[in-house]
């Protein structure tokens, strides 16, 4: 194993008080994934000027004789749009930056919107987005730069329906534990940005999108509610998510499936649309870097997916015999039964923590890529055999917590809580399954 150094990594230093060494090592790990997952570098990769006009994802366009229109949702907006701009130098810009902060990305405006449950700041985000892009003519390009949270970022809610309904329907369909995909689905039919309406307000001009995935899989109509892309579900498609999650809706939103989708609603996707970084590609960079330091390391070909609390089990039963590392990515949901403040990849880590409680050779990580775990301040966590032991010290029980989704006073007692502050990319979760002798 090679020797390791000190590193100026990007995490709170308080979880290396618990087994410093081979956490030290671990967070160089996450740190390389998280980079590769950077969105600046991602664009700038994807988007240049050639002698022909512009290359955008290994896609040739003619510099237009209008401008070019950015418009930029998600958490990585940001970042995406400054690579942007930086690329398109010398070409007229005009465009909007919808973030979850204010953002100043000179010619762009900025605008701020909510997250994970849209409100009145998201229906200002959406407004923008939707009139810069019906600003746009037959000379003009229109450049979406699309990542994870956008879909409560922006929204404009389809007619009969109020940003309140779609607040509440969210939250009712999280609290549910219901993924993505069933979030999404029922979210596009409330919306007119989503599902390709985006690119259906930019008329005639041409679009192009270059998207930071946070979905497994990466369907362009999942991500961020597809602005640029059509979906195949519909209305009944949306209220069948409903009934399986048992969430009652407001009466405006059980009207408008009734009615289902406007007859003006046509189908559209944006000319181009290219994954320019995503989950999978995080967890490859971080087996690079785990081979680096010495480490027998394997990629999981399959998503890890599921109620979080299952996956944890899964993933210590995963572990291999020998020393090595398992890498996954993925998103695992949560099914809220408790009055408790934690997240998904918290729930991961305890569940996994019970598992391997007086091990002391095994170490479970679960980590949020955006550096936000649910509706807390943490990444995710790391579980070892002394977790549930430091836990009991604490007067806490691991199984409690869960009960209470109250996963955060837990990992934080324990000192096995993962901080960095939002890293500004967002690639869904990753997992770690170590046998370190």
């Amino acid at each position: 194993m090679a020797t390791f150094g000190p590193v100026n990594h990007r995490f709170d230093p308080s979880v290396l008080t618990n087994d410093p060494g081979p956490r030290a090592m671990l967070l160089d790990i996450l740190d390389a994934a998280i980079a590769a997952a950077d969105p600046y570098a991602a664009v700038a990769r994807s988007l240049r000027q050639t002698p022909a006009g512009l290359d955008i994802g290994g896609h040739g366009f003619d510099v237009p004789s209008g401008r070019v229109i950015v418009l930029a949702l998600g958490k990585a907006a940001e970042a995406m749009a400054t690579a942007a701009v930086a690329a398109l130098e010398g070409i007229p810009i005009t465009g909007v930056v919808a973030a979850p902060s204010l953002v100043q990305v000179a010619p762009l405006s900025g605008v701020i919107g909510s997250h994970p449950v849209p409100d009145g700041r998201s229906l200002e985000a959406g407004r923008a987005l939707l009139d810069a892009a019906a600003q746009a003519g037959p000379d003009d390009l229109v450049l979406c730069l699309i990542s994870g949270g956008g879909s409560a970022l922006a929204e404009v809610p389809a007619p009969g329906v109020d940003i309140g309904d779609i607040a509440s329907t969210t939250n009712a369909l999280l609290r549910a534990g219901a993924p993505i995909e069933e979030l999404n689905t029922v979210r596009r039919s409330l919306s007119v940005l989503k599902d390709g309406g985006l690119a259906r307000a930019a008329g005639e001009a041409r679009v192009a999108a270059l998207i930071v995935s946070d979905v497994v899989g990466s369907p362009l109509h999942v991500i961020a509610g597809g602005p640029t892309a059509s979906g195949p579900t519909s209305c009944a498609d949306a209220a069948a998510v409903l009934e399986h999650r048992n969430v009652i809706v407001r009466p405006s939103v059980a009207r408008h499936f009734k009615r289902g989708r406007d007859a003006s609603h046509p189908e559209r996707t944006g000319d181009i649309a290219v994954i320019v970084a995503d989950g999978p590609s995080a967890a490859h960079a971080a087996a690079r870097r785990a081979a680096d330091l010495g480490l027998g390391v394997t990629v999981l070909d399959d998503p890890v997916e599921g109620e979080a609390r299952e996956v944890g089990r899964l993933l210590v039963g995963m572990a291999t015999d020998q020393p090595s590392m398992l890498i996954g990515s993925g998103e695992t949901t949560v099914t809220v039964g408790g009055d408790g403040v934690g997240g998904r990849n918290q729930e991961v880590a305890i569940s996994a923590a019970i598992e391997v409680d007086g091990v002391d050779d095994l170490v479970v990580c679960s980590l949020g890529t955006d550096g936000i775990d649910g509706p807390t301040d943490a990444a995710g966590a790391i579980a070892d055999g002394g977790t549930i032991g430091r836990g009991r010290e604490a007067g806490l029980e691991a199984a409690a917590a869960l009960a209470r989704n109250d996963a955060l006073p837990y990992l934080e007692a324990t000192g096995d809580l993962l901080r960095c502050g939002p890293t500004g990319t967002n690639v869904g979760d990753l997992f770690f399954v170590w046998r370190t002798a």
